[in-house]
């Protein structure tokens, strides 16, 4: 459930939000922001396939030396409908480009997907003096701790810590510096007391 990176093999760290295939808009960003791939790394919050066009180029991201990423709730689902031979969630919520595929892509795509059963649910990653910590969408718990067991679903699903602070109702958790999430798009990013909300919804233009 848990992985611990070193920030200090790194240059930069950079956090991205849910990127549901938007491959080239992310290959264009890091070129704007002049992204090294032997000295930098690159950390998604999860949610890298459906909705957008390019689902399986952003699955290809999981081979490259220079990029982590937790789970998503879109990468569950696709695992879970492969599980279940029951597609009908999944392709409600996306992912029908599996199944437009032939089956040669879709091979590729299944050896990857099988990678995602390995992502982590949490990074944890020291940079400095700080401590870290990534999730998709909560890490439901008042106080951080490694190896600390939480409900795998509340990490992939929970939009309730958001909601409450969306209604004024605020409150830090404890254990660690900062906390970065994605799962719920927004307008724009959303930062309260500790916790830090990056989904911005590329693929709906954001």
């Amino acid at each position: 459930m848990y992985q611990r990176i070193n920030g200090s093999d790194w240059r930069n760290i950079w956090l991205m939000g849910d990127l549901h295939g938007c491959f080239a808009l992310l290959m264009n960003r890091l070129r704007q922001l002049r992204f090294d791939p032997w000295a930098d790394l690159l950390i998604s919050v999860g949610d890298l396939i459906d909705r957008g066009p390019q689902s399986a180029d952003c699955l290809g991201l999981l081979r490259c030396r220079w990029f982590r990423a937790v789970r998503g709730n879109h990468e569950q689902m696709a695992l879970e409908a492969l599980e279940s031979g029951d597609m009908r969630l999944w392709q409600m919520n996306g992912g029908d480009w599996y199944v437009k595929g032939d089956a040669r892509q879709r091979a590729d795509v299944d050896r990857l997907l099988a990678h995602c059963r390995r992502l982590p649910l949490i990074i944890e990653v020291e940079c400095g003096k700080a401590r870290h910590v990534i999730a998709h969408a909560d890490y439901p718990a008042p106080v951080y701790r490694w190896q600390q067991p939480v409900d795998p679903q509340r990490v992939l699903w929970s939009r309730h810590r958001l909601s409450e602070h969306l209604a004024g109702r605020h409150g830090a958790i404890a254990g660690a510096d900062h906390f970065w999430f994605g799962h719920t798009p927004l307008q724009a990013r959303y930062d309260h007391d500790n916790q830090h909300y990056i989904d911005t919804g590329a693929v709906f233009g954001g």
